[in-house]
């Protein structure tokens, strides 16, 4: 089977949509964050089974949840593996600025959760790196290293001086 588009996100999902798979045997293919950006690549689902993916280079990335495939025969869905990533939460506006001006510099990508599910307020996200953990420690910057499900992947941040 090549899969060409997804169909739609479970959690974007209309009633229609999600009462086509009530009943329905459910597998899921298994992403790394790093995967979710790949058009075309050979899956195998966690019953055994590959198929192919072929989507138009136009298409958004893969996300959690996304419908890759759904017939009698069953749904296949995206499930995305947690990544390892430092959780970042400056105590104040200065801290929070001087990280970002200090990560930045670094090109490292970030991401911004509105409300961190632990500590209720908005965070910083990087992936995880023995030299940003010795940066934030170096400068009590409060953070948690934790295995998250990130909302996108974590792409190469491009540059030119």
């Amino acid at each position: 089977m090549i899969i060409e588009s997804v169909l739609f996100n479970l959690t974007e999902s209309t009633p229609d949509q999600r009462s086509r798979l009530e009943g329905v045997h459910l597998e899921s293919v298994l992403l790394t964050g790093a995967a979710l950006t790949q058009r075309i690549q050979r899956l195998t689902t966690d019953h055994g089974r590959d198929v192919g993916l072929r989507l138009p280079s136009s298409s958004p990335d893969l996300r959690n949840g996304d419908v890759l495939a759904l017939d009698e025969g069953g749904a296949i869905v995206v499930s995305v593996l947690p990544t390892d990533v430092l959780v970042i939460a400056p105590a104040d506006l200065r801290l929070a600025l001087f990280t970002a001006h200090s990560l930045g510099n670094r090109h490292l990508q970030a991401q911004f959760l509105e409300k961190d599910e632990i500590r209720g307020r908005p965070v910083m996200v990087v992936q995880y790196d023995h030299t940003v953990q010795a940066f934030l420690d170096a400068h009590a910057v409060p953070y948690d290293r934790r295995e998250l499900v990130m909302p996108e992947p974590f792409r190469h941040a491009e540059h030119t001086h």
